[in-house]
């Protein structure tokens, strides 16, 4: 019942994001310096689905991100799939000629976790997850081609069940860098967070996530997402969870609207020897759409 939920809500955010954002199509976009461009116009299919990709983009990103992540349940119980679906948009504004503000919460919207009772019997617990807010500035360098940027970054505890969240404010900063190619983009964003309040344990964790991809002529993409979690207060053995795997793509148009869709699989050779993740298959949904604010704000 809990899959069906998520490939349900799933669905729906696809179709929600591309019926609503169809009108918005061919509304004149928003560089990052504040400057207007046509739109799709005259935009090729690799140059879409690179802006679609890129995390400090001047287009708003509508990203819906699922995720299956097998994990290896303690007491030899075998494996279990976690599930969880990820709202997680990009929304850009510039601040003058050379800076822009980017806005990025991510939402879990619905969160499955496999676990143990108290008397050791196998169930389920499926509801809202805590939820993040980046933001940061960033400036272009050598002429556009690297962006760099950073700022504060926040954790929510907005989870249904105490099970599927950390109970805790936290509050840190945030770096990333953006290198774009002729028909590839690199980037990498990292995350770091401090326990600011609530009634959850201590937590000083960090974040990472790194990408590489490269675009064809006809909007197909291929590439890798690598991500890097780390738990400060675990234990060594319990601290590190990194994945790495291809990932493909294919942008294409809903409704009008410029979305890219993207599957990757990714294993995990660093994990928690504690429930850790063993392998994911990570579904990517991104409509992009023209920044609402038009203007410079200074």
């Amino acid at each position: 019942m809990a899959r069906q939920r998520v490939i349900s809500s799933l669905v729906v955010s696809l179709v929600f994001a591309c019926v609503v954002n169809a009108g918005f199509a061919q509304t004149p976009a928003t560089t990052s310096n504040g400057t207007q461009t046509s739109g799709n116009e005259g935009q090729s299919a690799a140059a879409m689905a690179q802006e679609a990709a890129n995390p400090f983009s001047s287009r708003w990103l509508l990203q819906t991100q699922q995720n299956n992540n097998w994990i290896e349940m303690p007491l030899g119980s075998g494996d279990r799939v976690q599930s969880n679906l990820v709202f997680q948009p990009l929304m850009s504004v510039a601040l003058n000629r050379e800076w822009g503000l980017y806005i990025r919460p991510v939402v879990t919207v619905v969160n499955s976790l496999p676990r143990f009772d108290q008397n050791g019997h196998s169930e389920r617990t499926a509801g809202f997850g805590d939820t993040v807010l980046g933001v940061a500035a960033a400036r272009p360098l050598f002429g556009g081609r690297l962006m760099v940027g950073a700022g504060p970054t926040f954790v929510f505890p907005t989870a249904s069940e105490r099970e599927l969240g950390q109970d805790t404010w936290q509050a840190g900063p945030d770096v990333g860098a953006t290198l774009l190619g002729k028909n590839f983009i690199a980037y990498a964003f990292v995350q770091q967070w401090f326990k600011a309040g609530g009634d959850g344990r201590d937590t000083n964790q960090m974040n990472g996530v790194f990408n590489f991809t490269y675009t064809l002529a006809n909007g197909f993409t291929i590439g890798t997402q690598p991500s890097l979690s780390v738990d400060w207060e675990a234990p060594e053995h319990n601290r590190v969870a990194f994945s790495i795997g291809p990932q493909i793509g294919k942008l294409c148009r809903c409704g009008g609207t410029p979305t890219l869709l993207q599957l990757q699989v990714q294993y995990y050779p660093v994990r928690p020897d504690v429930s850790g993740p063993k392998w994911n298959i990570q579904l990517q949904v991104t409509p992009t759409i023209p920044a609402f604010i038009k203007k410079r704000l200074f």
